[in-house]
């Protein structure tokens, strides 16, 4: 595992965590009052958070099956999140018990629990790395070591770049990454948007930004600027929750609203 010491690390439970947030979202005990109490904060807003949080995290379960049926076996997952079975590499080995992926994620209570991202099949292969989105190059290099950028990748940036703002790189980040992907790679995205509700989107990222946290919903033309230069499979960019339905089971969801985020698989050319 690439990374520290879980035990040296210190976890900061002065301000909310997206990871942990998440976690709280998805019914997870790896979070601490301040996530809870902002996660609660953001139901307010829109009483769906759970349902968002379920319907991408039932998304990356889709695309990696989708993946791994379309002869993928190497999976890299940038900001990861605290784990949640039936995790990524479970989904791929499944599949594909010689899958080999690499995780990623920049919170240190990732790292406290990444012990279950490395239950690997014999034949395949899985690894942590402790490092920043923002960097790229430092996860492309501990990623190397595990996966070979000459053949194909899954690279997965699922519920991240609404973390990461234009100015801060959101764009160069991605197209960094994805220039290091061999022909035949996949990028993977997911990311919440303000097209259905631009009011209580304006509010969730000043909620985020008096806690010194980021929030960039993008509507589906700023998303779909992730994928320039790539060849987007069917069905091109949809709402998270109708992206290859039947290779999942259903999301129950409150009410009939659509889930306000957006999903895209796309072919390095």
């Amino acid at each position: 595992m690439t990374g520290q010491d879980p035990a040296a690390v210190r976890i900061d439970t002065s301000k909310p965590h997206p990871a942990r947030m998440y976690d709280w979202f998805l019914g997870g005990k790896d979070n601490y009052p301040v996530d809870e109490e902002m996660a609660k904060q953001l139901l307010k807003l829109d009483a769906r958070g759970r349902d968002m949080a379920r319907v991408n995290r039932a998304f990356m379960h889709r695309a990696t099956r989708w993946l791994g049926g379309n002869g993928i076996r190497q999976y890299l997952d940038v900001g990861t999140g605290i784990p949640t079975e039936p995790n990524l590499h479970q989904i791929a080995q499944d599949v594909a018990p010689e899958s080999r992926v690499v995780y990623c994620d920049n919170d240190p209570i990732v790292l406290a629990h990444a012990e279950a991202l490395l239950r690997s099949t014999p034949e395949g292969a899985t690894e942590y790395i402790q490092a920043d989105a923002r960097r790229p190059e430092a996860i492309l290099e501990a990623a190397g070591k595990v996966l070979d950028f000459d053949r194909p990748i899954a690279l997965s940036l699922l519920a991240l770049l609404h973390f990461v703002d234009d100015e801060d790189g959101a764009y160069e980040l991605v197209n960094r990454l994805v220039s290091r992907l061999a022909p035949g790679s996949y990028l993977v995205l997911s990311q919440t948007t303000g097209d259905f509700d631009p009011e209580k989107a304006a509010l969730a990222r000043a909620m985020y930004k008096e806690r010194g946290l980021t929030l960039r919903p993008r509507s589906r033309e700023e998303f779909t600027r992730f994928f320039d230069g790539l060849d987007l499979v069917e069905p091109g960019v949809s709402l998270t929750a109708e992206w290859h339905p039947e290779l999942g089971e259903a999301v129950a969801v409150t009410g009939d609203d659509p889930i306000p985020g957006y999903a895209g698989v796309a072919r390095v050319r």
